[in-house]
């Protein structure tokens, strides 16, 4: 199962695109810096590069679990021993990608699974640090959304085109 790498790396951008968008003051930017107590004065000072640098190299890591998430036939390449191994597999490997390798490898689906991620793996998350950080459900639920977003279109990248 030969996997494109571009996926990844155009993936892992979703999460500075719908950032821009998401956080951008006229969708819920402004609601945002008043519930997690900043100023826009405040947001202006830190090193742009090494954040922006930092959330995509964060950003690939997570591509990297969104594609076992989403890519179903990965576990079955996984049985095998990995990528390595599949040329000395049994013949019923060959006839099983023959007949499911490209099964459930669309955008649609992998959006399903990038959307079940964000609500039950991200909104969790979310929701425990800003309980025991005493944030608001508005600034939980703002986070949450933007991560159920990013990871549904993540999700379905990956999968329709890796």
């Amino acid at each position: 199962m030969e996997m494109n790498l571009l996926p990844f790396f155009a993936s892992a951008l979703i999460t500075l695109v719908t950032g821009f968008i998401w956080y951008n003051p006229k969708v819920f930017g402004t609601v945002w810096i008043r519930e997690a107590g900043l100023t826009p004065e405040a947001l202006k000072n830190g090193n742009m590069i090494k954040i922006f640098g930092l959330t995509y190299i964060f950003s690939l890591m997570i591509t990297v679990i969104l594609s076992a998430l989403t890519i179903h036939q990965s576990g079955a390449v996984g049985m095998v021993g990995g990528p390595p191994l599949i040329a000395t597999a049994k013949p019923s490997f060959a006839a099983f990608m023959a007949d499911y390798g490209t099964a459930y490898r669309t955008f649609k689906h992998g959006a399903l699974h990038g959307f079940i991620s964000g609500l039950f793996f991200a909104l969790p998350i979310l929701a425990i640090n800003g309980l025991f950080e005493r944030k608001s459900w508005k600034y939980i639920l703002i986070n949450a959304g933007y991560w159920i977003l990013t990871l549904t279109l993540m999700g379905g990248i990956i999968c329709a085109y890796a």
